[in-house]
């Protein structure tokens, strides 16, 4: 019998004319029950087996393929205009709640950086909560990248920021680059060491901020 309907765009699905059809490689794949499996438009139903050859993780009714797109949709736009996004790209409709579970479900661990880390640019922004029933709110969060390659977002949880940062290989001198914000430079405090730290006002603010000190664009 077969399991719940798969909505399914992978990489042996070709798109046309709003259709999604299974390429020859992956209905040789399913022999189970062929006449339900050549074609598929949104929803494909899949037996168990079927399900496993195609590696489809269990109770999950989206292939890898389109979980993947769905990640990356979501990574970089609120979860209402992935659904449209991924709807007009695959034909394939998944609600904003499932892709937000989808997320939620998903263990992101922060990467080890391969080298040492010489450099290390902390900034703040705000991200905004959208609640059923209520005003919007805007929240800040912190982000830091480390020697330029590895990046890391965190909201309202600085003892993680400061764990994932001292937990690398950090060298001496370490170039610290943030911006005039208390809160920036309160966390650099608890990074590295003071005799380690070499600590730099980022060139914008720099500009913004001379004339407080006495300083002088025009002085050379």
């Amino acid at each position: 019998m077969p399991t719940a309907g798969y909505a399914y765009a992978d990489a042996g699905v070709r798109q046309s004319r709003n259709r999604l059809f299974l390429s020859n490689k992956l209905q040789a794949q399913i022999k189970d029950d062929p006449d339900k499996s050549r074609i598929c438009v949104g929803e494909l139903p899949i037996t168990e087996k079927q399900a496993q050859k195609l590696r489809l993780e269990p109770r999950s009714h989206l292939s890898p393929v389109l979980e993947k797109c769905s990640f990356r949709l979501c990574a970089n736009e609120s979860y209402q205009n992935a659904e449209l996004e991924l709807e007009a790209l695959t034909g394939v409709k998944v609600g904003h709640s499932t892709l937000h579970r989808l997320v939620s479900r998903q263990d992101l661990p922060q990467p080890s950086a391969l080298q040492a880390v010489s450099e290390v640019s902390l900034d703040g922004g705000k991200v905004r909560l959208r609640s059923l029933g209520q005003e919007c709110e805007w929240r800040d969060y912190k982000a830091v990248r480390l020697g330029g390659i590895y990046y890391g977002a965190f909201f309202h949880d600085h003892q993680s920021l400061l764990d994932w940062v001292n937990s690398q290989r950090l060298v001496t001198p370490l170039v610290c680059l943030g911006d005039g914000h208390d809160g920036v430079w309160k966390l650099f405090t608890e990074i590295g060491s003071s005799s380690t730290r070499l600590e730099i006002l980022d060139w914008y603010h720099l500009r913004e901020n001379l004339y407080k000190v006495g300083g002088s664009l025009k002085r050379r």
